[in-house]
């Protein structure tokens, strides 16, 4: 299955993915291109089931959304990248490192869930929500968990810029992306991690809560943590200036 994906930076700087959130597409990745663009060959792109890219009814797996980026990287020729996600992408950016070692040099994962800290029906019940009423139905709480509100107060425009990606994404491509987190527990291979990692996690994040997070960075050998205080779960909208210093001091 081919992913849609956008390609900014130099063509012959060191190659980095971006995997974005549940619901949103590569274009969220707006607060942080024109900074990596500068010293990486910067490759965002839609999971299955999110933006321009193809939605075969699901469910689907972390396997099936992991094995999309290894795929797009042999379609790109691409020997070895680095990695950067977020939420979901964060999710698929832990896959990688457990299942595709050899492809990556080092991860930056923001916000990722490792399982479904909140119990498999959540993620089973918001699926069957959304194949039933469209995206829309989950929009507005979505908003609510990712970006406190005085962000959102003070950044509207920010905020309806995810919002409309959130209303416009396939409600089966979205279903299926919940039942492959709902279905999965990336924790019992984390010890063989050999990559570096840098974990960014949200001091007030309803979506990641902080204490899913934290216990990685003892898990993965070698991991980097930071937690950012007074932020929610969006952390590269709110926090733009601190994420992009911490990507390119992991990163470079």
């Amino acid at each position: 299955m081919r992913l849609n994906y956008e390609t900014t930076g130099p063509d012959d700087a060191p190659v980095l993915l971006l995997g974005s959130s549940l619901g949103t597409t590569h274009a969220m990745w707006a607060p942080q291109l024109d900074v990596l663009s500068q010293r990486f060959r910067v490759i965002a792109f839609d999971h299955r089931g999110h933006g321009d890219s193809e939605a075969p009814d699901g469910p689907y797996t972390i396997e099936d959304l992991g094995g999309d980026v290894v795929e797009l990287l042999n379609e790109l020729l691409i020997e070895r990248a680095s990695y950067v996600g977020i939420s979901l992408g964060g999710a698929v950016g832990l896959w990688l490192a457990e299942n595709a070692p050899d492809r990556f040099h080092r991860f930056a994962l923001l916000c990722p869930p490792a399982y479904p800290s909140a119990g498999a029906q959540m993620w089973t019940d918001r699926a069957a929500q959304v194949r039933a009423e469209g995206t829309k139905a989950i929009t507005e709480a979505t908003l609510s968990r990712w970006f406190l509100p005085e962000y959102a107060e003070s950044h509207p425009a920010e905020v309806d810029t995810i919002r409309q990606q959130l209303l416009t994404t396939s409600p089966e491509g979205y279903a299926s992306c919940c039942e492959a987190l709902g279905a999965m527990d990336l924790r019992p291979a984390l010890a063989d991690i050999t990559a570096p990692v840098l974990l960014v996690t949200a001091e007030s994040d309803a979506s990641i809560p902080p204490e899913t997070v934290i216990p990685l960075a003892t898990q993965i050998p070698g991991a980097h943590l930071e937690i950012l205080e007074s932020a929610a779960h969006l952390v590269t909208y709110s926090h733009p200036t601190q994420i992009n210093n911490l990507l390119l001091t992991h990163l470079t």
